[in-house]
Order: structure tokens, then sequence, then C-alpha cells
């Protein structure tokens, strides 16, 4: 596995340099994070702990990848460097799973509250259907006749309201 430096930045604000790197792995897979970031930090003499991989892409079916690297000068210019990016650059079975903080946490207050909502919800449910199955049997080709005359009535005001209110526009500028 080879790799070349496309473009190199000194960014001196941020206290690091910026770096797009080409790896070419013929005849194997698109390298991992902590393959590259070895190859990185040997390449620019930098402890392994202040590179970062931002990015790694590979074209479907090419043997290169191209890479953007962070390299900081000291440890207190790489504190900027976001959590998850941080999280990325550790081994897999190293790795913290937000999922398993996220549902520890509020999974023991959170559920206490939704099961008497959703009992309730159920216990209505039921209900409601027993209701409706009552009525429906009786008037099997008529729907409820509150529900028919509720759709009716508004399609009659809106059509009247809508007439009062073109006309006087039409009458003032025709089309031709």
């Amino acid at each position: 596995m080879s790799f070349e430096v496309v473009e190199e930045h000194t960014n001196n604000l941020l206290g690091r340099r910026e770096a797009k790197l080409v790896v070419h792995h013929e005849g194997a897979g698109t390298p991992d994070r902590l393959t590259v970031r070895k190859l990185a930090s040997e390449h620019f003499k930098a402890p392994v702990d202040r590179v970062f991989v931002k990015s790694i892409a590979t074209r479907t079916g090419g043997s290169s990848a191209t890479c953007m690297v962070e390299i900081y000068q000291d440890a207190k210019s790489a504190d900027i460097v976001p959590a998850y990016l941080k999280n990325r650059m550790l081994p897999k079975d190293q790795r913290v799973a937000k999922k398993k903080t996220e549902e520890e946490k509020p999974a023991a207050p959170a559920a206490k509250a939704p099961k008497p909502a959703a009992e309730k919800k159920a216990e209505a449910k039921p209900a409601e259907k027993k209701e409706e199955a009552k009525l429906a049997p009786g008037k099997e080709g008529k729907p409820p006749a509150g529900k028919e005359a509720k759709p009716a009535a508004g399609k009659e005001e809106k059509p009247a309201a809508a007439k009062e209110g073109k006309p006087a526009k039409a009458e003032s500028k025709p089309k031709a």
C-alpha cells in the first residue's frame, strides 16, 4: 500500500496542517482510518494521537482512496476535534457506542411515563371499535348520518362565499 500527498496546507489559526492524500490499495479493500492514520503519522513525523482522518473516499471499483487528514501541532490544539471524530479514530472494540449511553439514562424515567398512556390508548381503541361494530351492521350500506351532513354543509358554504367575492372582481376586470 502506497500513498502520495496531493495537497498540504498549514492552518496557523487552528494550529494544524491539513493534507489531502491519495492512498493506492490495489488488490485490497479501502484502507480503514487506523491504517491511514498510521501512514500519515509516519510521513509527517507526528504522534499518532495528533493525527485525525476526516474522510476517506474511494470511487466505485477504484484502487485508490482520497483521504483528508489533519495533523495538530500539540495536544492542546487537538482539543477542538469533536468527540465523534476522536471516537472514530479508536479500534472498533474500544469505541463508545452512542446508543448505549442514550438508552441507559433516559430509559428508566421515560419508560414509566409512556406505559400508562399506552395502556389508556389501548383501552380506548377497543371500546371505539365495539361501538363502530354495533353501528355498522345496522346500517350496512349507509355511513352514519352525522358524517354525511358535515361535508355536504362545508361544500355548500365554500362555493357560496367564493361566488360572492369573485363576481365583484370579475366584473371590474374582464379578461376578454
